[in-house]
């Protein structure tokens, strides 16, 4: 998808599918995350509310001269939360990454197939605290299953300020371009399948 395409060159299907929110920040960057992403608006997770919720698929196979003929299938996921939070603390910050783990062990299948799924926690602010930074900045959570073999599973943090045009982001949060409207979006040199195959098999 070039960087200069709109909603309306989506099919209608999955426009309207898509739903509208009455925070004008997450609907726009819902039309960033449409091309990519299931979305839900008011989800209901692990016991807490989400604005803004979204789930992505991909799956990597090789083929032997017919697509019949498929080996090593790889499947990797990612499940978006994103919400509003005035003022994020360290606190919430852990209590999400425990949230990341829970879900994990809800909704990861460890087998052959499983190549990565990622838990990406987005709080949009209206501050951001030097801690809250100093900790977002600082954090990878990556979990190997059976030492590798059956994929990993990894929980990104992003906390953005859209006032201030601000934000921070963990190692891996590689969804931030979503969110940081005031900043254009990279101009992809390749399809994006493979751009997608390349993330998650790094």
């Amino acid at each position: 998808m070039s960087e200069k395409a709109t909603p309306e060159e989506l099919p209608a299907e999955i426009r309207e599918a898509v739903p509208d929110w009455d925070d004008e920040y997450l609907d726009r960057v819902s039309d960033r995350l449409m091309y990519n992403y299931d979305l839900e608006k008011d989800r209901r997770v692990g016991g807490e509310r989400w604005d803004l919720y979204g789930e992505m698929r991909v799956l990597s196979q090789k083929q032997f001269f017919h697509p019949a003929l498929s080996y090593a299938d790889h499947e990797a996921e990612e499940y978006l939360f994103a919400r509003r939070e005035s003022r994020p603390t360290v606190a919430e910050l852990e209590q999400l990454v425990d949230l990341g783990h829970e879900l994990a062990d809800e909704r990861v299948v460890p087998d052959e197939e499983h190549f990565g799924t990622d838990f990406t926690f987005v709080l949009v602010a209206d501050e951001l605290p030097d801690d809250v930074r100093e900790f977002v900045a600082g954090f990878r959570d990556r979990t190997l299953l059976k030492f590798g073999y059956h994929g990993h599973y990894e929980v990104n943090l992003l906390v953005v300020v859209p006032e201030a045009e601000t934000y921070v982001a963990s190692e891996a949060a590689d969804v931030v371009e979503a969110f940081t409207l005031w900043e254009d979006v990279s101009a992809p040199e390749e399809g994006i399948l493979s751009r997608f195959a390349k993330r998650f098999w790094r």
